[in-house]
């Protein structure tokens, strides 16, 4: 069997291994060669990146939701979940605040609601560039067809985030009811790929019934669709989901697969996200140092974020953005890194060497 060290080294200078070598790399792995794994990540990391952390606004405008998500606190079927929906006029004033507190990528996060139409988006996406054309605008609201997303594109919209959950077509029924499919899901990403987005794909690590094969066809179908911004983060289980008894993903191999995906996809980003922070107090820091160089304070009204709970114990619920952007500056200067002011694109930095 071939040595761990010798599979790191394979990955680093291949960007990329065979569904068994990954599964070899995720099983076998002792104290020290992780953090081997550890150190060639974030050295590869500060060859593309220095010691940049990338900030994005995220705005998290509605918490309703048609679809029915096993793993997910804004589930449709959970009654017990105090809906809103942000105004123009109060995105607009998240917007605002985060401008003057340095962000030029402002995400907008929401459920699949079938409340806003192809035109609402593009409304909110005109608004805002408008006022801050400066910045780069993410959406990450769910599955759209071909032409809703051509819109959005056309409409002034840099990035879409969407996580493919899972690259296998049995786990990925075992997340989700059976009106969602892989297929769709995958069919998205390729139309947003060929628009011209910046895209965004991921998985939760250790949610339910997932194995070390699942994870490794992740990793092969993140090599297969290189988009430009990967997140993961660990599963955590939502009181009201039928999940709500099952195990939360672990720290460990969160951070493992964060440095396996750095080697992976040297010059993407990746978010050290809140969901690590949340099972660890130093999570988003540890993310960091495994490679991570992007993390995404919350802008939402502090009135509403804890309605927008897609887990249990999510941190900075009560925060004030200032309070969120400053404490993190603080705790990424700590460890050596510098939040930095602009928007951080794929492109400009691609070429960084």
């Amino acid at each position: 069997m071939v040595q761990i060290k010798e599979l790191i080294c394979k990955l680093e200078e291949q960007r990329s291994l065979t569904k068994e070598e990954f599964v070899q790399l995720l099983s076998d792995i002792s104290p020290e060669d992780m953090e081997f794994l550890r150190v060639r990540a974030q050295e590869t990391s500060k060859k593309y990146f220095d010691n940049k952390i990338y900030t994005r606004g995220l705005i998290e405008f509605t918490n309703y939701c048609k679809n029915d998500c096993y793993y997910c606190g804004i589930r449709r079927s959970n009654r017990k979940v105090e809906r809103y929906r942000l105004t123009n006029e109060q995105i607009l004033e998240c917007c605002k605040e985060g401008h003057r507190l340095g962000f030029r990528t402002f995400v907008l996060q929401g459920g699949e609601d079938g409340t806003y139409s192809d035109e609402d988006v593009v409304e909110i996406i005109k608004m805002i560039k408008k006022d801050y054309s400066d910045c780069a605008i993410t959406l990450s609201i769910g599955e759209r067809s071909y032409d809703s997303y051509k819109k959005f594109f056309e409409a002034g919209a840099d990035r879409y985030l969407l996580r493919h959950e899972s690259a296998n077509d049995e786990h990925y029924s075992k997340l989700h009811p059976q009106n969602l499919t892989l297929k769709n899901r995958k069919h998205c990403l390729m139309n947003l790929k060929e628009i011209g987005f910046q895209v965004g794909a991921g998985f939760m690590v250790g949610s339910p019934f997932q194995t070390l094969e699942n994870i490794a066809e992740d990793l092969l179908f993140i090599k297969e669709l290189s988009p430009e911004m990967i997140g993961i983060g660990p599963f955590i289980p939502h009181h009201e989901t039928p999940f709500a008894q099952y195990s939360q993903g672990t720290l460990e191999q969160t951070l493992k697969l964060i440095s396996i995906i750095r080697l992976l996809m040297p010059n993407a980003l990746i978010p050290s996200t809140t969901a690590l922070g949340t099972i660890n107090p130093n999570g988003r820091e540890l993310g960091m140092q495994h490679g991570a160089n992007v993390v995404m304070p919350n802008l939402s009204p502090t009135s509403v974020r804890k309605q927008y709970e897609l887990y249990d114990n999510k941190i900075c619920t009560g925060d004030e953005a200032a309070e969120c952007r400053f404490c993190l500056e603080r705790r990424v200067q700590k460890i050596g890194y510098e939040l930095t002011v602009d928007r951080g694109d794929f492109c400009a930095v691609e070429t960084i060497k």
